[in-house]
């Protein structure tokens, strides 16, 4: 195992990507994620809920080296910004439907994992847009070994390390339903349910005011969309009074039933019901 494995993404000052092997550790990890967040005390800081979450043993995991890995990937993927903690504890207790939870989840692991990132926007994405459909192990563990040639990994891996690795990309982009299929893959329908896509585009609007630049965002080909889908989702959300959005020529205006992230999140929760 790589010593940088429990690493997260880091940059160098050249912002080239530095790829961790810890998708190894953990895919996506989506019971293990809910049963986490309907356990958080939002009152709480991250690491005390953490370690009273390890004390109650609420993963049921027999290795305590285990639950301190399961702990550390949640932390990274969803436990950085307060705003993320807050809403997706509400949409878990709230039940939102796990179609539309699950892509949510997605969206932030992907955000947070930059070589999961590059499969989907580099290898999937390309695939997806010549029309393909069936992906192998081996096309996979082909470009990561260019990249770790490329020097973009936290260490050189050995060929046993970029096999494990390539693998764990795959397990977790199937069970995020991004691929299908246990030992053949293949690219799923894309799917995007309009609640799921509106948290985005509210998340997105936080980090990005600008309306006409949203439906532009590189963070929609993690859902592989183009302009035109995007904007027949804003469509559809306007539609079901989940946000608004009106564009005339170069304006755009896109607003919110909410001012934070939490409450939004409590919107779209009453609203799937």
């Amino acid at each position: 195992m790589d010593q940088d494995a429990n690493l997260g993404y880091i940059s160098r000052a050249d912002h080239v990507p530095l790829y961790t092997s810890r998708i190894i550790k953990a895919g996506a990890l989506l019971p293990d994620t809910k049963t986490l967040l309907s356990h958080l005390d939002s009152s709480e800081s991250v690491k005390p809920n953490l370690q009273r979450l390890q004390r109650e043993n609420i993963f049921g995991k027999a290795s305590r080296s285990r639950v301190e890995d399961i702990a550390g990937i949640f932390r990274q993927r969803y436990l950085t910004e307060p705003s993320v903690i807050r809403a997706l504890v509400t949409l878990v207790r709230e039940r939102l439907p796990a179609s539309a939870l699950d892509r949510i989840l997605y969206f932030h692991a992907v955000k947070a994992d930059r070589l999961l990132h590059d499969v989907v926007t580099e290898i999937v994405g390309p695939m997806i847009a010549s029309g393909l459909s069936d992906i192998s192990v081996d096309k996979v563990q082909k470009t990561v070994a260019r990249w770790v040639k490329e020097g973009k990994t936290t260490s050189t891996w050995s060929e046993y390390t970029i096999v494990r690795v390539s693998r764990g990309l795959m397990s977790a982009l199937r069970d995020f339903g991004i691929l299908q299929g246990a030992v053949h893959k293949r690219i799923a329908p894309t799917y995007v349910p309009v609640t799921a896509f509106a948290y985005v585009m509210f998340y997105l609007k936080e980090h990005q005011p600008s309306g006409a630049k949203l439906v532009e965002h590189p963070d929609w080909r993690l859902f592989f969309l183009p302009r035109e889908g995007v904007e027949r989702l804003l469509f559809e959300a306007h539609q079901r009074g989940l946000l608004e959005y009106h564009a005339a020529g170069s304006v755009t205006r896109l607003s919110f039933p909410a001012t934070a992230l939490e409450e939004y999140a409590h919107v779209l929760a009453q609203r799937s019901h």
